[in-house]
């Protein structure tokens, strides 16, 4: 564990921070061993700042465990003068290359299973700055790379710390996730959809019903629980995904990362996966975190064998009447913009990759290859093609 100390009492620092002084004690925690003996802080931090299942330590640890191997997990934390730790930037180290130039890549433990990711900070401006210190003085790394970082995220921060010192910066627009503000009862909800998507709701659950007998059963932990979490992934396999080979049951990565993710979230409570059944066979899924008074939904599943009933449209419609039964005030589709999430809802979530490139000879080359080079090369492919 390395740490350095950073004290606000430079005139730069200052007016960053609204002259107020203050100490921030930045550490890297470096491996597994030493990033799990952070949990009981990390998760108190969490709380009293994005309160988010995504950053918590489960969620990180358990990406971690299933995506991360053979690369060097870096941790970066912060502490106040008392030793409390205010704040967090969780990185993978790992040797890449981006548009086939070699790369010494610091990233955020993310991938497109992580909707969501953010530096953890009770004062944004202030971690943002003292972590950029502490990057600049490391020569190790050439380019930083934080997925899906939201809107209003901290990490933004850090980002604009590293332009106001000149280094080569970059952002790609990633998600616009769909959101649904929930009313407090379920006529206000059918108010807002389209009157002709609330008649396709009812002659859709007409025609299954009249196949057999419809059910939906939620499931938050217990025995059976892997059993139903196996049902649902192998409801996903069934169909277009399970054709193209990206279905979570043929990843041993991707199956480790749910089904760890499941048992935790049963274990803290947050676990709600639904099935609704056709005589007793799953004909739609949704793997989903109930977390403080917001749902998320991480996965979907439907049977192509019903689709003319839309299941997993009609299984939609009764959790987002469960929740609004439960006093959620959030239905959180997650990932990316997409027409049947639109039939919801038109709030969205806009989500970001920001990148940093070292203030070097090769930090600036590798910048100028993927956002002025490539994209020009891009745009003049384009025009070629329509000619």
């Amino acid at each position: 564990m390395t740490a350095i100390t950073y004290k606000a009492n430079d005139i730069s620092i200052q007016a960053l921070l609204g002259c107020r002084v203050e100490t921030l004690l930045i550490s890297e925690v470096v491996g597994r061993a030493e990033f799990m003996q952070l949990e009981g802080e990390w998760n108190a931090l969490v709380r009293r700042t994005r309160d988010e299942p995504f950053y918590r330590h489960e969620f990180i640890r358990v990406w971690v465990d299933n995506f991360a191997h053979g690369d060097k997990l870096r941790v970066l934390t912060g502490r106040d003068a008392g030793g409390k730790l205010v704040a967090a930037l969780p990185l993978v180290e790992s040797r890449t290359t981006m548009l086939g130039a070699p790369v010494r890549l610091l990233a955020s433990p993310a991938n497109d299973h992580t909707p969501r990711f953010d530096m953890l900070a009770e004062d944004g401006l202030e971690a943002g700055q003292a972590f950029y210190n502490y990057l600049a003085g490391d020569p190790s790394w050439d380019v930083l790379r934080l997925n899906n970082v939201p809107h209003a995220g901290h990490a933004w921060r850090l980002y604009d710390a590293a332009a106001d010192a000149g280094n080569p910066v970059g952002l790609w627009e990633s998600l616009q996730s769909p959101y649904i503000p929930l009313p407090q009862t379920v006529d206000e909800l059918s108010g807002r959809l389209g009157s002709k998507f609330r008649a396709n709701l009812r002659r859709r659950r007409r025609k299954l019903e009249g196949m057999g007998q419809v059910t939906v059963e939620r499931v938050t932990g217990g025995p059976d629980m892997p059993f139903h979490l196996e049902e649902g992934l192998a409801l996903e396999q069934s169909g277009w995904k399970g054709r193209d080979g990206t279905a979570i049951a043929q990843s041993s990565a991707l199956w480790g990362y749910y089904s760890e993710l499941a048992r935790f979230a049963a274990y803290d409570g947050c676990l709600s996966l639904f099935l609704m059944r056709l005589d007793g066979v799953p004909v739609a899924f949704q793997y989903g975190l109930r977390y403080g008074s917001t749902y998320y939904l991480l996965k979907p599943a439907y049977s192509e064998a019903v689709r003319e009933c839309s299941p997993g449209q009609l299984l939609m419609d009764s959790v987002v009447k469960l929740c609004i039964e439960g006093k959620l005030t959030e239905f959180d589709f997650l990932g990316p913009d997409m027409d049947w999430k639109r039939d919801w809802t038109d709030a969205t979530r806009r989500h970001v990759w920001l990148y940093v490139f070292r203030d070097t000879a090769y930090g600036r080359f590798l910048h100028n290859y993927k956002f002025r080079w490539a994209r020009g090369a891009a745009t003049v492919a384009r025009k070629w093609l329509k000619v």
